[in-house]
């Protein structure tokens, strides 16, 4: 896994954070300096924040745990959700949900409402409708998909999010905050990043700076999968191997009760022929 470079970082313009009169002083270890009014953050300290968050995020992958990726302003949505789809993981990039993960079982209540519509289409029930019951099924079905199509696979709360922008999805944050899900997120200098459990100070705006960071965390986690892929397999292929081995114990069990069948249908025989010679 090969964390980005600083000047990769510096190229993707990671280091520019907002106007001095927009931060938020929590945000001070991060900035290493103010250059024309504009807070200017320490890509060391990013490198070195993004580099432990992906050794965890490689890690969770590897247990096959999910992370829900939040990124719902414009220059974020498609990076985010290009790079969650790659490998399998769920995603909201449109409005977020109130109450999706603290108000979980009803959020799951809708996904399985989608379920119902698509058997309906399936099995013909659907055809039966009025045209206005199809339309309005139909919009329903939309706008669904529009919002919850993406974590349609997602049967559990997810085991941590990964969030641009905390700011703008501080209602996600405080949610997870309030169940204890851990929270990895890209925090710019207007942002607070006490609500954060693993701070990636990087420039939250612009298009390349997310796609780099996201893109650094998405390859770990495809590492972690992968790694996940090869111990099965090994531990697949072990017990193919270990398979063979159980009908030679049994073979061997078999051969030993048949060796103690014999010694027990000759012990009369030597116990007589002891009691033959004594007698003589």
């Amino acid at each position: 896994m090969a964390t980005p470079t600083f000047d990769q970082l510096l190229e993707a313009g990671c280091h520019f954070g907002h106007l001095k009169r927009k931060w938020n002083p929590a945000m001070a270890p991060y900035i290493f300096m103010e250059r024309n009014g504009i807070h200017i953050i320490d890509l060391y300290k990013t490198q070195a924040k993004l580099n432990e968050a992906a050794n965890i995020l490689r890690g969770m992958a590897k247990s096959g745990k999910k992370v829900l990726f939040v990124a719902t302003k414009k220059q974020a949505k498609q990076v985010i959700a290009d790079l969650a789809s790659s490998i399998g993981m769920p995603y909201v990039i449109e409005r977020w949900p109130g109450g999706m993960l603290t108000n979980f079982p009803t959020i799951r209540k809708a996904v399985r409402k989608m379920t119902t519509i698509d058997k309906m289409t399936k099995d013909g029930t659907f055809d039966n409708l009025s045209k206005r019951e199809r339309l309005q099924i139909t919009r329903q079905r939309a706008k669904l998909e529009k919002t919850l199509g993406s974590i349609a696979d997602l049967n559990r709360l997810p085991s941590a999010l990964f969030v641009v922008d905390v700011l703008k999805e501080r209602i996600a944050v405080a949610e997870a905050n309030r169940l204890g899900i851990p929270v990895f997120a890209m925090v710019d200098t207007n942002s607070d990043p006490t609500t954060v459990d693993y701070v990636i100070p990087a420039n939250d705006d612009a298009s390349k700076s997310i796609e780099l960071v996201a893109g650094a965390l998405v390859a770990a986690m495809a590492e972690g999968l992968e790694e996940r892929k090869a111990e099965k397999l090994d531990s697949n292929e072990a017990e193919g191997e270990a398979a063979p081995a159980a009908p030679r114990r049994e073979r061997r069990r078999v051969r030993r009760n048949e060796a103690h069948a014999e010694e027990a249908a000759d012990a009369p025989a030597a116990d007589a022929a002891a009691e033959t010679e004594a007698a003589e």
